[in-house]
């Protein structure tokens, strides 16, 4: 059985997507594109750290005021912030007020700014597989899975670098959202659209 949903256009798309034009918009121009540099995948990170135990409609409806309360997610500037800055996120209702993960975010923009640049980038994309043959794509959400060993290895190796909130499931999120694994369902019209 698929699990595809033809939208009101007439293109079929992952069911996952279901009727909310924002979930649409984003499967179709952002989730499974490759996407590069340290500023970029440090979002995508602390975004899906952040969304940990919550759905993705609800970070993404919120990533204008992520955004925009963490300075775009430059990690140098939120390397430099300071306990003011702590309460000023934990007041701050258009965000996910979590003090864990947002000191994790504080913490990690720490560790990628004392790396070398396109280092973060390097280190995450080396984990991802090789692309698979349309064969092998999924044809369910069933079918798709929580973690794989390349989550597995790219969660131990940022853990061992320091990083917070980056468990082999958020980073199977990261990948599938970045482009690193390609899991559009098989008769997606997206799918192979990344080139993963």
């Amino acid at each position: 059985m698929s699990d595809l949903r033809i939208g009101p256009d007439g293109i079929a798309r992952c069911g996952w997507v279901g009727d909310d034009p924002e979930y649409r918009r984003y499967h179709d121009e952002e989730w499974g594109r490759p996407l590069r540099g340290d500023r970029a995948l440090f979002e995508k990170m602390s975004l899906e750290g952040f969304q940990a135990g919550l759905s993705w409609i609800t970070i993404l409806r919120k990533r204008p005021r992520f955004r925009e309360v963490f300075a775009g997610f430059e990690p140098t500037t939120i390397a430099a912030f300071g306990d003011a800055d702590l309460e000023r996120l934990m007041g701050d209702a258009g965000i996910i007020r979590n003090r864990a993960k947002i000191l994790a975010t504080i913490g990690n923009a720490r560790l990628v700014v004392q790396m070398a640049e396109g280092e973060l980038d390097t280190l995450m994309w080396s984990f991802a597989p090789p692309a698979r043959p349309e064969a092998d794509r999924p044809a369910h959400l069933g079918a798709v899975p929580a973690t794989t060993p390349a989550s597995d290895a790219l969660s131990t190796a940022l853990r061992r670098a320091g990083f917070r909130f980056v468990g082999p499931t958020t980073m199977y999120a990261l990948m599938q959202s970045a482009g690193m694994v390609d899991d559009h369902l098989v008769g997606c019209s997206f799918a192979g659209a990344s080139g993963a």
